[in-house]
């Protein structure tokens, strides 16, 4: 379902550099992602590094205060860094709010004792190492749905898979979605279609993929994609706001991630960096904003999902007894 309005939108500075004949090429609509969201709409929003209660609580009243729609709010230090009660707080903040609550399972590569993950090659990256990590992600990943979350954050391909079984088969709830983090981020779109195949109903792509890249994705896969507008500096620190339209044109269904350069890191969380963490927050919502502001000025604010619309759609699955 290609929608009109997204191949018609007004390029930056498109009219004043074509009368000065510096007008680009017209855009060609084979490039045009042929997939939208379940109910309709190409695009929905996030805020990442949503790393507690308090922290949502200034999210959600930054988003009122700047009228930035929100769809999904994410978090990065994991299950295991909430008690329950933070949990059940965040579920009921979001839940008031319509908002999607995804909460990241359990240790990764650079919290255990693994040590070729500092080193130049990066090792095994952020993965689950052996059976133990795995079995914390797992865990995690119950006690999250049995307090009311239904969107869990993985960086392993295995942890992926074994969720994807365990709600298929009714250990964790069926309506469950998961979600593959930018650490193990697909890069082409043979990998792409792999993961949405292991279970993953959104797909974090790294922020320098180029906008044929996208394309090349798109012909493969209709999943959705997440990609941060603005990368956090350990994710490269990529700014890309004014590509915001064609991302959304060429990537659609896509979640737009608001995330913060040049900002110190916050995981894992704890009351220590509670000042920063509250501060940058506050600042992803802005960054919303300004991305918004964009898409306006140039005729491509329409198209997006509804909020409170959190599921996929029908997505292509290996066997789940494979």
């Amino acid at each position: 379902m290609t929608d009109a309005s997204a191949t018609a939108a007004r390029r930056p500075a498109e009219q004043t550099l074509t009368a000065l004949g510096l007008g680009a090429p017209a855009l060609d609509p084979a490039d045009t992602s042929p997939h939208a969201f379940p109910g309709g709409g190409r695009w929905r929003t996030e805020i990442p590094s949503c790393e507690g209660p308090e922290a949502l609580a200034v999210v959600l009243d930054e988003a009122a205060r700047l009228d930035v729609p929100i769809h999904r709010i994410s978090q990065g230090s994991g299950v295991w860094m909430l008690t329950d009660a933070e949990i059940g707080e965040m579920v009921d903040a979001s839940t008031a709010h319509g908002v999607e609550l995804c909460l990241f399972t359990g240790p990764r590569g650079t919290w255990d004792t693994g040590g070729s993950v500092r080193s130049d090659s990066r090792g095994a990256g952020l993965r689950a190492r052996g059976h133990d990590a795995v079995a914390g992600c797992v865990e995690d990943a119950v006690r999250a749905t049995e307090l009311g979350v239904r969107c869990l954050l993985v960086a392993d391909e295995g942890v992926l898979w074994t969720l994807h079984r365990a709600r298929t088969t009714g250990l964790i709830p069926a309506d469950t979605t998961l979600k593959v983090s930018a650490l193990i981020g697909p890069v082409n779109p043979a990998s792409y279609a792999v993961f949405e195949r292991l279970g993953a109903d959104s797909v974090n792509v790294p922020s320098d993929l180029t906008l044929d890249h996208l394309t090349e994705i798109r012909r493969v896969s209709g999943a959705p994609m997440d990609m941060y507008i603005e990368a956090p500096d350990d994710l490269g620190g990529y700014v890309r706001m004014y590509e915001v339209a064609e991302l959304i044109r060429r990537g659609a269904p896509l979640y737009l991630k608001f995330g913060l350069s040049k900002a110190p890191g916050i995981y894992p969380y704890g009351h220590h960096l509670r000042e920063l963490t509250l501060a940058t927050a506050r600042e992803r919502v802005r960054r919303g904003r300004l991305a918004l502001d964009l898409l306006a000025r140039h005729g491509a604010a329409g198209d997006m999902a509804p909020l409170g619309s959190r599921l996929p759609g029908p997505l292509h699955r290996f066997p789940s007894g494979a």
